[in-house]
Order: C-alpha cells, then sequence, then structure tokens
C-alpha cells in the first residue's frame, strides 16, 4: 500500500486539482483511495457533480478504507498545524508540494518546505503547478530557484489550462473532458507526474 499527501500552507495552488487527479492517474493501475482532508471539501463537492471512478471518503472514514485499497491519496486543508502536518508527513510515503510559479520568497511556499524539510526530509517533492506558457519566464525562475535551493522539485509540471477549469466544472477529471483540445495534454502532465511519483 501506498501513501501520498498533497498538502501546502499557500491557497489556490492546485492542491484538490492535483490530488484528484494523481487518484485519477493511480486508479488505472491499483484500486485507489482519495482521502478529502479539507474541511471545504472541495474534492468531494467535485465528485458530487458526476462522480470519478475511484472513492473519495472523508479523513474520518480514511482510516478504515484504507486497508482495502493500494493507494491511498490524502488531500489536505490549507495551512495545516504543525502537529496535523507532522502527522501527515510521517504516515506517507511522499508528501506532494503544489506550488503557482512566483517567487521563492513568497511565504507560504517557504513555510511548507520549511515543514517539510523537518517533517518530511527525503520524501517530499515540490510540484509546479498552473505553469504559463513561454515565453512568460515565471515557471523556469521557480524551478531555477528551488533547485539553487537544493530542493527536490519533480521534473514534470503542470501547465496553466482552462481545460482543468471544465473538469472541475463537469465534475470530472481532465481526461474525460471532450470539448477542449488541450484537455489530452493537461491530463499527460499529470500522467508524467504519476509516472515520475512512483519512481520515487
Amino acid at each position: 500500500m501506498s501513501f501520498f499527501t498533497v498538502a501546502s500552507y499557500k491557497g489556490g495552488v492546485g492542491k484538490t486539482t492535483t490530488a484528484v487527479h494523481l487518484a485519477a492517474f493511480l486508479q488505472r493501475i491499483a484500486p485507489t483511495l482519495l482521502i478529502d482532508g479539507d474541511p471545504n471539501r472541495s474534492a468531494t463537492e467535485w465528485a458530487k457533480r458526476k462522480g470519478f471512478a475511484f472513492k473519495i471518503v472523508d479523513e474520518n472514514a480514511g482510516a478504515y478504507e484504507a486497508r482495502n485499497y493500494a493507494h491511498v491519496v490524502i488531500d489536505t486543508e490549507a495551512r495545516p498545524g504543525m502537529s496535523d502536518f507532522e502527522a501527515l508527513a510521517k504516515g506517507c510515503d511522499l508528501l506532494v508540494i503544489p506550488a503557482v510559479p512566483a517567487s521563492l520568497d513568497t511565504d507560504a511556499l517557504i513555510q511548507t518546505i520549511e515543514a517539510a524539510k523537518e517533517k518530511a526530509a527525503g520524501k517530499f517533492r515540490v510540484l509546479l503547478t498552473k505553469v504559463p506558457p513561454p515565453p512568460e519566464p515565471d515557471g523556469p525562475q521557480l524551478r531555477a530557484a528551488l533547485e539553487r535551493e537544493g530542493i527536490p522539485t519533480f521534473a514534470a509540471e503542470i501547465p496553466r489550462l482552462k481545460a482543468f477549469e471544465k473538469a472541475a466544472a463537469a465534475g470530472v477529471t481532465v481526461c474525460d473532458v471532450r470539448d477542449d483540445d488541450r484537455a489530452a495534454r493537461a491530463w499527460a502532465a499529470y500522467e508524467a507526474v504519476g509516472e515520475e511519483m512512483l519512481n520515487v
């Protein structure tokens, strides 16, 4: 059984989008459970519109349900307390930290990375999300800054595409969006992250 936790002290970085799509990727390999630990229940509300191929439960049912699945993905609340963060970090095989390209000086990103260094040393990676297309420099600049600091980062990254918004509005994952030519590219990005995640 593998546990993957998606966490960030910063909102709006694609945390739930990442959790949902990593669960969708893993479900194609083996039975996967998504634990919706966000008080807003964003993943649960998303699924209510149409439904996903994988099961979603809240954190209360998660401990019982997890034993029935090969893979478990945990979508956490924004800004978890240090004790919660420590428990989540200790209990997972990999902590995925989504980060939208911006300055590395962003307080929330620094706080998340520092907490990960302390509580999940050797088992976390930053995932660049909502990366704007070239020639906008934000994505390469953040990646370079992370690499300079020696912070583990996924080679794959998630592009900024409207297909993700369409998927959420329709209650499906982006691989099931049919009215956007870029949906395949969006899904391929998460497939690449998923493959990388399994090989960490």
